[in-house]
C-alpha cells in the first residue's frame, strides 16, 4: 500500500477526512488509520483506479456483486430516467410502482414455477434477517408455533446485523453482542480439505449432512423450522462441498418437514454459470436470499424469493405480515435491476460463464497452480474459485496462522496490481462475469506471483 508520505495531496486529504469521521467493516480502525486506506475513485470494466492514479484489476467484483462490470451505460441509463420519471416511492398505504412490478415479472420467469412471491429489501443482511421472521411466521400459519428454531453452518456467513449474524456461524462475530440470538443453532461446514484422511470426499459429504439429521433429532423436528444455508460459502472460504452433500441435505429437510432456505446473495445472477448456485448443485430451496448480483451492484437491492408453499401461505391466511423498509422495491433499485437482468440475458453473460470463461478460468488457474508446493486444492466452478493455501501439500498441513499468510497474499496482489481476496487459508478469486479471456490471463499470471511472493516469504516459517 503507498505511504502516507509518498500518497498525493488528494490521497492525503481523502485519508484524514476517512480516519475522522469513518468506522469501516471488518478492520482495526487504529491500524487502518495510521495506514492510511486505498481511495478508489473510478472504474470501467473489471479496471479500477485509486486517487493516485494506479490501475487495479478487480478480481472480486467489487464485493462479489458487479456482475457486468463497472460503467455499463444501460444501468447508468436505466437509473437516470427513472429518476426523471419517478424518483421514490414506497410500498406502504396500499401502493406499488411499474419498475418493481416489472422486476417481479422478469424474476420469475427466470425461476422455476416451484416459486411465487418476493419480499424486496437493501441487502443480503437484510433479506436474511428478514427471512428469520418469515419462517417462523410461516410456521405460526401452519398451526406450528413451536418450530422456530433455525439451523446454520460453523464458518457461514448471511451478514452482519443482529439477526443476519446469529444465523451466520462465525465465532469472532458472535463474540461482539451475545449472539446468536435464542433460537439459532449450528452445524459444521462441508469444508473437505480438513476432513479426516480415513473418508473419502463423498464419504466426507455425507458425513456433513447426517450432521443435520442429528442436530434435528437431538432438538426435535417439531421445533425445527429451517436449514439456512450457501450453496457454497462465500466469506467463509469459497468453499464448495461435496458432490453428496446437497442431495443428502434435501432429503433430510423432506424427510423431517424443515424448510430448506438458499443463501444466494453471492452465488445468485450467473456466478457458477447458473442463474442460480442452487441449480448448480442440483437442489430446490424453499426460500432463497438474493441481492449483489441482483443490480450488479450498481445501486443496493436485495430480495427474499418464497416457493410457492410459502408465499400462498402468507398472502392466503396469513393476514398482516408486520414487516415493511422504507425502501423496499425502490424504484431506481428496481429499474437498475430490470437493466441489469436485460444485459445478462441480451448478451448471453451467463451462457458464456458456463460454456467458456468458466471453464477457462478454472482450466487456467489448474494449470498455474496444480504442483504449486503452497497450494493444496483449487476449488470453483464458473466464475468463483479458491486456492488453498498449506505448510505441507503432501499431508494436507495447514499454517498455524494461515490468515497471516493469506493476507500476505492478498497485499502481496494489491502490489502488483490485482484485486484478490484472503480468507483464513484461502485466496478467494470471484471476477466480473464479463471478464475476457486476456483479462483472466492477467488475473492468474498476477494472483500466481502473490502466491510466489507469499511462498518465499514464508518458506523458512
Amino acid at each position: 500500500m503507498d505511504t502516507k508520505t509518498n500518497a498525493s495531496s488528494d490521497t492525503r486529504r481523502y485519508r484524514a477526512i476517512d480516519a475522522a469521521h469513518h468506522i469501516h467493516a471488518f478492520v482495526d480502525q487504529q491500524a487502518l488509520n495510521a495506514e492510511g486506506p486505498r481511495v478508489i475513485v473510478r472504474g470501467k470494466g473489471l479496471e479500477v483506479w485509486d486517487s493516485d492514479g494506479k490501475r487495479y484489476l478487480d478480481g472480486m467484483s467489487g464485493l462479489w456483486c458487479t456482475n457486468v462490470g463497472y460503467g455499463r451505460r444501460e444501468l447508468i441509463d436505466a437509473a437516470c430516467r427513472q429518476m426523471d420519471e419517478l424518483s421514490y416511492y414506497n410500498m406502504f398505504f396500499h401502493t406499488t410502482h411499474p419498475a418493481v412490478v416489472e422486476l417481479s415479472s422478469r424474476l420469475f420467469e427466470l425461476l422455476p414455477g416451484h416459486y411465487s412471491h418476493a419480499i424486496y429489501t437493501n441487502s443480503g443482511s437484510e433479506t436474511n434477517d428478514l427471512l428469520i421472521r418469515t419462517v417462523r411466521r410461516y410456521w405460526e400459519i401452519e398451526g406450528k408455533p413451536n418450530k422456530k428454531i433455525l439451523i446454520g453452518r460453523h464458518n457461514g456467513y448471511h451478514g452482519s446485523t443482529v439477526g443476519s449474524a446469529s444465523l451466520g456461524g462465525m465465532a469472532f462475530m458472535h463474540e461482539m453482542g451475545d449472539l446468536p440470538i435464542p433460537g439459532i443453532v449450528h452445524i459444521g461446514e462441508p469444508y473437505g480439505y480438513a476432513r479426516s484422511a480415513e473418508l473419502t470426499v463423498d464419504e466426507f459429504g455425507r458425513r456433513c449432512a447426517a450432521e443435520l439429521e442429528a442436530k434435528i433429532l437431538e432438538l426435535g423436528a417439531d421445533r425445527v423450522a429451517a436449514f439456512v444455508a450457501e450453496p457454497f460459502q462465500g466469506a467463509g472460504g469459497m468453499i464448495f462441498p461435496p458432490d453428496t452433500y446437497w442431495p443428502e441435505i434435501q432429503r433430510i429437510c423432506r424427510k423431517h418437514d424443515v424448510l430448506l432456505c438458499a443463501d444466494e446473495v453471492i452465488g445468485g445472477f450467473g456466478r457458477t454459470g447458473e442463474w442460480f448456485a442452487h441449480q448448480h448443485f442440483n437442489f430446490v430451496p424453499d426460500a432463497i436470499s438474493i441481492a449483489k448480483g441482483l443490480t450488479s451492484g450498481y445501486v443496493p437491492m436485495g430480495g427474499l424469493v418464497l416457493s410457492q408453499r410459502i408465499g400462498e401461505a402468507l398472502v392466503e391466511r396469513g393476514g398482516v405480515f408486520a414487516h415493511g423498509l422504507t425502501y423496499s422495491g425502490h424504484p431506481v433499485a428496481a429499474a437498475v435491476a430490470l437493466a441489469n437482468l436485460d444485459v445478462l440475458h441480451r448478451d448471453g453473460i451467463i451462457d458464456r460463464v458456463r460454456d467458456d470463461t468458466g471453464p477457462y478460468l478454472q482450466r487456467c488457474l489448474r494449470e498455474a497452480f496444480a504442483d504449486h508446493p503452497m497450494v493444496g486444492e483449487i476449488q470453483g466452478h464458473g466464475m468463483v474459485a479458491a486456492l488453498q493455501l498449506c505448510r505441507d501439500k503432501a499431508t494436507r498441513q495447514r499454517f498455524d496462522d494461515e490468515s497471516a499468510v493469506s493476507w500476505h497474499c492478498r497485499c502481496a496482489g494489491f502490489d502488483d496490481g490485482v484485486i484478490i481476496r484472503s480468507t483464513l487459508g484461502r485466496m478467494i478469486l470471484a471476477p466480473a462475469l464479463v471478464i475476457r479471456h486476456d483479462e483472466i490471463d492477467e488475473l492468474v499470471e498476477k494472483t500466481r506471483r502473490a502466491v510466489d511472493r507469499t511462498a518465499a516469504a514464508f518458506a523458512a516459517r
